[in-house]
């Protein structure tokens, strides 16, 4: 059986990500407690469900600590389990919330929305390290749909290798375990009134940067680094490691380097590729 278990702090988008592991055909369940997990899955099996998403957050808080082992009794049990752990600035949070007009679920009388956010981070935040990240920050709901889907689909028995680009401008993504700063070293499109339009997906823009910059010994350096430490990464039992590349504005050379870098590692690797800041 596969198993997700999905958690992350309020308004960062569990909603939707759940209703995505339900559209892939997953039998899912909202808001358990840790101590019925087991139970949910011999049902699961009774029912000949083959894969299973179980979200569990800071309104459970009681028996969140018991969820490493949890994971670690499925998977003696011969099942898949999966942690993903999703995340967003606290500006973002705070213009979600105002947004819906929703209390944070852990607002006390009294107490702040900013301070409900932190106290909910205290309680969270070992969690987040067990499991794979996705900063939400930046994210429509159908590119949130796109990475879950794309994250339950790769084969566990390998480390997924996620390719992110994006824009300085909108921050550096939460989720990011190596990032690489592509503004200084390449020229941007963006001032080529031709290219500006474009991304780095486009042929005018793969062309510019192939023949009038240094984008393949950019490259070629992101490339010998990670396969000089990736085994380090295999060793430590590591399911997952997110590079992200970024430039100004996330659409063009940022874009063509996680490309170049997704296609020069897919035949040995998971690879999971993300554009933050080119929306669908």
């Amino acid at each position: 059986m596969r198993i997700v278990l999905l958690s992350g702090v309020s308004g960062s988008g569990k909603s939707v990500a759940l209703k995505a592991l339900e559209d892939s055909g997953y039998f899912c369940v909202d808001n358990l407690p840790a101590d019925l997990i087991a139970a949910l899955v011999d049902y699961a099996v009774a029912r000949g469900e083959p894969n299973v998403a179980i979200s569990a957050d800071a309104r459970s808080r009681e028996g969140l600590g018991s969820l490493p082992a949890i994971v670690e009794k499925e998977r003696a049990r011969g099942n898949d389990v999966r942690v993903i752990f999703l995340d967003a600035t606290d500006e973002s949070l705070a213009r979600r919330f105002a947004e819906t007009r929703r209390p944070h679920p852990l607002a006390r009388e009294g107490q702040s929305l900013a301070e409900a956010i932190a106290e909910e981070r205290r309680v969270l935040a070992w969690l987040a390290e067990i499991g794979q990240r996705i900063d939400t920050s930046n994210l429509t709901p159908n590119q949130l749909r796109g990475w879950v889907q794309d994250l339950v689909v790769t084969d566990r028995s390998r480390l997924t290798l996620t390719f992110e680009s994006f824009g300085y401008k909108g921050g550096v993504p939460l989720d990011a375990d190596y990032v690489f700063d592509a503004r200084c070293i390449l020229p941007n499109p963006h001032y080529d009134p031709q290219l500006r339009p474009l991304t780095g997906r486009d042929a005018p823009v793969i062309a510019f940067l192939q023949s009038e910059t240094q984008a393949e010994i950019l490259i070629e350096d992101i490339q010998r680094f990670l396969q000089r430490w990736l085994p380090r990464f295999l060793l430590d039992q590591r399911a997952t490691l997110t590079v992200a590349i970024g430039c100004t504005g996330g659409r063009h050379r940022s874009v063509y380097i996680a490309e170049q870098l997704a296609e020069r590692f897919g035949s040995e690797h998971n690879v999971v590729l993300r554009h933050r800041d080119l929306k669908p």
